[in-house]
C-alpha cells in the first residue's frame, strides 16, 4: 500500500509538472492579456484567481473522468493487488473528501507556479517586449523535466531490480527438486486404508516413489524444543515426520551419515538434521549425538544418524532454520514424484481415491506451484513497478514532446536560417535534439543514486538475495535516454525537414 501510493503521488506529480511546464512555455501568448487587464485596473490577485481557478477546472475534470476509469478497471485492479474493492469503495464519505482534497491539492500545485509567473510583470514591461524575453528563461521547466526524468529512470531500475531479484528467486537450488511432485492432503480420511492407498499409487503408471510425511512444503508445520542430551540450553526446531522414501521423492542431498532405513528397526528413535541444525547445536561430530525431544506427552532420546544438507524449506527472506526429521510409517500428506504427464496421474491417483476413500473429498497441490505462491507478493510488486513505470515514462514524455514541438516552434527562422546556409537535416536534429538529451544525462545522475540506494534497502530483507548488477542501471540509463531522444527527434526531424522558405516567407 506504501509503494502504490508513494508511486502514485509521483505519478501524480509528474503530471502536474507537465501542466506547469506547458502553462509556463506557452505563458507568451497570454501576456497580453495580463498586460492589457492590469492596464485596465484588474488587481493581481483577481487574474491570479483566475489561473488557479482554470487549473481547478483541469483537475476536476481530470477527477470524474479518473473516476469512471477506476470503475473500468476495478477488476483489473483487484486481479493485480489480490484485493476485492468494489465501486462502493469509490463513491464513500471518507474518498469523496479525499477526492476533494485532492482536487484542490492538485490545481494549487499545478496552477500556482503560472499563476505567480504570469502576474507577477508590470503592464510597461509586457509592452516594452520584457515579459517575452523572460519567458526565454527555461531554467525552472529544464529543472522540472530533469524531475520527471530521474522518476522514470527510478522507477525503470526498481522494475529491473525486482525482475532480477524474482528470476534469482525462482531459478535458485533449493536443495530439493520442487518439479514433477504432487501432495495429496487429507490422507486421515482414508483411514485404514492409507498404506494400501500409497502402494497402489506406487504402481499407477508415470509414479516414481511415494512418501509420507506430516509436514507440507513450502513452510513447517511443527515447532518445537530440541535438547542435546546432558545440556540444558533449549533449542527451538522446526519437527517434522517423514517415511523411509522420503529422499527419493523430495532428492534431498545428504552430507554424512545416513537416511531412514527399512533394514533398521531401531529408526523409530532415530532422528535426521540439516546443517543448520549442526550449527544450531555446535556439533564437531553429529552422528550418533543424542537429542531430547520434547513434542508429545513426554520427552523422548532419539539418535542421530544422518545429516542433510541445507535446503530451502520456507520463502528465501529467511535463513534456513534448523530441522529435525523423525521416521512415520504414515502421515497427514502423501507426496508423488512423477514423470510424463500430470494429468493423466492425477487423474489415476483421484479414480483410486475415490475407490477407497468414496465421498471424501480429493485435495492436492503441486509442489512447483506451492513454492512459487512464495513469490506472489515479488511477482505483484514486479507487475506494479512494471505498469507504473510505463506509465510515468509515458506522461514523461507527453511533456517532453510538448516541450519539444513549442522548443522547435520558437527556434522556427533559426531553422530555416540554417538550412538556407547549407546545413543538413542530421546536423538540425542533434542540435534540436542535444538540449533535451542533456537534461535526461543530468537526471539520471540522481536516479541512479536513489535506485542504488533503495535496492539495496529493499534487498537487504531477503537472506538469500541477487547482486546489483551495474548493467542494471547502465541499461536503465539507456531505455531512458533512446525513450527522450525518440521522442524528441520526431519534433526535430519534422522542423528539419521543413523547407526554409516556409520558414522565412514572412522575413
Amino acid at each position: 500500500m506504501y509503494i502504490f501510493a508513494g508511486v502514485g503521488a509521483f505519478i501524480l506529480l509528474l503530471a502536474c509538472i507537465n501542466f506547469m511546464n506547458l502553462s509556463t512555455a506557452r505563458s507568451a501568448g497570454r501576456a497580453k492579456e495580463v498586460g492589457l487587464r492590469k492596464t485596465l485596473g484588474s488587481l493581481r490577485t483577481q487574474m491570479m484567481a483566475q489561473f488557479l481557478s482554470e487549473s481547478f477546472i483541469y483537475s476536476f475534470a481530470a477527477v470524474i473522468i479518473s473516476v469512471g476509469l477506476g470503475f473500468l478497471a476495478l477488476p483489473y485492479f483487484n486481479l493485480l493487488t489480490a484485493k476485492t474493492l468494489d465501486f462502493s469503495a469509490l463513491i464513500s464519505p471518507w474518498f469523496v473528501i479525499a477526492t476533494v482534497g485532492l482536487i484542490i491539492l492538485v490545481g494549487l500545485i499545478s496552477g500556482s507556479y503560472p499563476a505567480f509567473y504570469l502576474t507577477s510583470f508590470s503592464p510597461i514591461e509586457v509592452l516594452r517586449g520584457k515579459v517575452r524575453a523572460g519567458m526565454k528563461s527555461k531554467g525552472v521547466r529544464s529543472s522540472l523535466v530533469v524531475f520527471q526524468f530521474a522518476i522514470s529512470t527510478f522507477l525503470i531500475i526498481a522494475t529491473m531490480v525486482v525482475y532480477q531479484q524474482l528470476t534469482y528467486m525462482q531459478s535458485r537450488d533449493l536443495g530439493l527438486d520442487k518439479n514433477g511432485v504432487v501432495t495429496i492432503t487429507g490422507m486421515r480420511r482414508l483411514g485404514t486404508n492409507m498404506s494400501a492407498f500409497k502402494t497402489s499409487a506406487d504402481n499407477i503408471a508415470g509414479v516414481a516413489s511415494s512418501s509420507f510425511t506430516n509436514n507440507r512444503f513450502p513452510g513447517m508445520d511443527n515447532t518445537t524444543v530440541v535438547r542435546e542430551k546432558g545440556k540444558e540450553s533449549d533449542h527451538l526446531v522446526g519437527l517434522y515426520y517423514a517415511d523411509w522414501d522420503h529422499l527419493d521423492v523430495m532428492k534431498i542431498q545428504m552430507k554424512e551419515g545416513r537416511f531412514f532405513s527399512r533394514e533398521f528397526k531401531s529408526d523409530t528413535l532415530a532422528a535426521v538434521i540439516n546443517e543448520a541444525a549442526v550449527h544450531e547445536y555446535g556439533l564437531t561430530n553429529p552422528i550418533g549425538t543424542e537429542l531430547v525431544d520434547f513434542n508429545g506427552e513426554k520427552p523422548t532420546t532419539v539418535k542421530v544418524v544422518g545429516v542433510l544438507k541445507d535446503f530451502n524449506f520456507e520463502t528465501l527472506k529467511r535463513e534456513v532454520r534448523p530441522v529435525v526429521m523423525r521416521l512415520t510409517n504414515e502421515g497427514r500428506f502423501l507426496s508423488i514424484r512423477y514423470n510424463g504427464d500430470a494429468d493423466a496421474v492425477v487423474k489415476d491417483l483421484e479414480n483410486l481415491w475415490k475407490t477407497m476413500a468414496p465421498g471424501e473429498p480429493f485435495e492436492y497441490q503441486f509442489l512447483d506451484q506451492s513454492f512459487d505462491s512464495l513469490f506472489r507478493s515479488e511477482m505483484r510488486l514486479r507487475d506494479i513497478f512494471t505498469l507504473f513505470s510505463g506509465l510515468a515514462i509515458f506522461i514523461a514524455c507527453m511533456g517532453l514532446f510538448a516541450l519539444a514541438a513549442f522548443s522547435t516552434e520558437q527556434r522556427t527562422k533559426e531553422i530555416g536560417v540554417r538550412k538556407a546556409m547549407g546545413a543538413s537535416a542530421y546536423s538540425l536534429t542533434v542540435l534540436l535534439s542535444t538540449e533535451f538529451t542533456r537534461l535526461v544525462l543530468i537526471a539520471i545522475v540522481p536516479a541512479v543514486a536513489l535506485g542504488w540506494f533503495v535496492a539495496n534497502w529493499w534487498l537487504k530483507d531477503f537472506a538469500f538475495r541477487t547482486e546489483l548488477s551495474p548493467l542494471i542501471f547502465v541499461g536503465s540509463a539507456a531505455i531512458a535516454i533512446l525513450i527522450a531522444w525518440l521522442t524528441v527527434s520526431f519534433q526535430s526531424v519534422k522542423a528539419a525537414a521543413t523547407n526554409p522558405v516556409k520558414s522565412l516567407r514572412y522575413e
